[in-house]
C-alpha cells in the first residue's frame, strides 16, 4: 500500500471518528436539553398550581365574609 493510500485511509478514519464522536455529543447534549425542560415544566406546573391555591383561599375568605354580611337563601 502506498503513502498516499494510507495518508487517505488515516485521514478517513480519523474523519470519521470525529463524526460518530459529534453524533454521540449532540445527541447527549439534546438529551440534557429536553430534560431541563421537563424540570422546567414541573417548576411551572407547581407555581400554577400554588397560585390557583391561594386563589381559591382568597375565595373562600371572601365567601365566608359575604355569608357574614348577606343572607344566603338555599335553594332546597
Amino acid at each position: 500500500m502506498s503513502a498516499r493510500a494510507k495518508a487517505t485511509l488515516a485521514a478517513s478514519f480519523a474523519f470519521s471518528t470525529f463524526i460518530i464522536w459529534a453524533v454521540h455529543y449532540q445527541q447527549s447534549r439534546e438529551r440534557e436539553d429536553m430534560f431541563q425542560g421537563v424540570i422546567r415544566d414541573d417548576a411551572r406546573r407547581l407555581e400554577k398550581m400554588r397560585q390557583r391555591e391561594e386563589e381559591f383561599r382568597a375565595s373562600s375568605r371572601k365567601r365566608e365574609i359575604y355569608e357574614q354580611v348577606q343572607t344566603v337563601i338555599s335553594d332546597d
